[in-house]
C-alpha cells in the first residue's frame, strides 16, 4: 500500500469516529457564532456599500462619524441568529451529509463534494433567511437601532410572515453556490495541500491554506447573487421595490451595469477569508476536541 499522506489518511479513516448530523450541526453552530464577532463589522461595511453606492472609505468614515464605533456591531443578535441556524446546517452538515452520499474519502470525486455542500447551503439559507432579512434591515438602519421586538413586529405589522422570506429565492441560490464552493474548494484543496506539502490532514496549516483558497473562489462565485439579495431585503417594510429576482437584476444590470453586480467585492472577500478561515479552524478544533474526524 502506498505511504502518501492521502493513502494513510484513508486507512485511518475508519478509526476515528464520525460526529452525528446532530452533533456536527451544533459544533458547526458554535464555530460560526464564534467566528462572527470578528467579520460582523465587516460584513456591515459591505452591506451598505451594497445599498448606497458609496466606496469602502466613504462608508466607513461616515458610520464612524456619525454612529461611533459600536455601530459596526449593528444587526449582531440577528447574525447569532442566522449563524445557529443557517451557518450551524450549510458548516456543521456538510461532513455528515458528504459522508452519507459516498463522497467522504479524500479520493472521492469533487463534484459530489460541491453537491453536498450545495445541499446543505440551500436547506439552511431556508431555515436562516428570517433572521438574513432582519440582519440586513438592521445593519442598513442609520438611525438609532430598533430593538428586536420593534424590528420583528414592525415587519410582521407591514408585511405579514411571508415579509420574513422575501429574497429567498436568491438566498437558496446564493447559498448553493457559496457552500458548493465554500465545503467543495476547501475539502479538494485539502487533499492537494496534503499531497504536496505531506502535511497531516487535520493540521492547523493545511486547514488555514485550504480556507483562504476557498474563501477567494467563493467570492467570485457569490458575489452577484450576495448584491442582489442584500437589495431584496433591504427593501422597505412598507413598500415592495422589486417583483422578482429577475426584475431585481434587469433593474440593477440596467441602471448600474453588468460589473455593478460585483459591487463591493473587496469588502466580501475581506469578509469571506477571515469568516471561511475562522469558522472552519474552529470547526475543525472542535472536531479534534471531541475526537471526531476532520473534514
Amino acid at each position: 500500500m502506498s505511504n502518501s499522506p492521502e493513502a494513510q489518511a484513508i486507512s485511518t479513516m475508519s478509526q476515528i469516529k464520525q460526529p452525528s448530523l446532530l452533533q456536527s450541526t451544533a459544533l458547526g453552530g458554535t464555530a460560526a457564532m464564534f467566528a462572527v464577532n470578528f467579520t460582523h463589522p465587516i460584513e456591515l461595511v459591505k452591506t451598505r456599500i451594497q445599498v448606497s453606492n458609496d466606496g469602502l472609505l466613504r462608508t466607513c468614515s461616515l458610520t464612524m462619524r456619525n454612529e461611533g464605533i459600536t455601530a459596526f456591531w449593528k444587526g449582531i443578535p440577528w447574525a447569532y441568529c442566522r449563524e445557529g441556524s443557517y451557518t450551524a446546517i450549510r458548516l456543521g452538515a456538510y461532513a455528515p451529509v458528504r459522508d452519507a452520499i459516498g463522497a467522504g474519502a479524500p479520493n472521492s470525486p469533487a463534484y459530489m463534494k460541491f453537491f453536498a455542500g450545495a445541499i446543505t447551503g440551500a436547506v439552511g439559507s431556508v431555515a436562516g433567511n428570517p433572521f438574513d432579512v432582519l440582519k440586513t434591515l438592521a445593519q442598513t438602519n442609520k438611525g438609532e437601532s430598533k430593538g428586536l421586538a420593534a424590528l420583528v413586529s414592525q415587519m410582521y405589522r407591514d408585511q405579514g410572515l411571508k415579509g420574513f422570506y422575501r429574497g429567498m429565492n436568491v438566498n437558496i441560490m446564493r447559498a448553493i453556490v457559496l457552500n458548493a464552493s465554500k465545503m467543495g474548494v476547501y475539502d479538494v484543496a485539502k487533499g492537494q495541500v496534503v499531497e504536496n506539502t505531506g502535511w497531516a490532514r487535520n493540521s492547523p496549516q493545511t486547514a488555514f491554506c485550504s480556507s483562504f483558497v476557498a474563501g477567494f473562489f467563493m467570492t467570485c462565485t457569490v458575489a452577484p447573487f450576495d448584491r442582489l439579495r442584500t437589495k431584496l431585503m433591504n427593501q422597505p417594510t412598507n413598500e415592495k421595490l422589486y417583483s422578482s429576482l429577475g426584475d431585481c437584476l434587469v433593474k440593477t444590470v440596467r441602471q448600474e451595469g453588468p460589473l455593478s453586480l460585483w459591487r463591493g467585492f473587496i469588502p466580501i472577500w475581506a469578509r469571506f477569508a477571515p469568516m471561511a478561515t475562522l469558522q472552519l479552524l474552529t470547526i475543525e478544533f472542535l472536531y479534534a476536541s471531541f475526537g471526531f474526524k476532520s473534514i
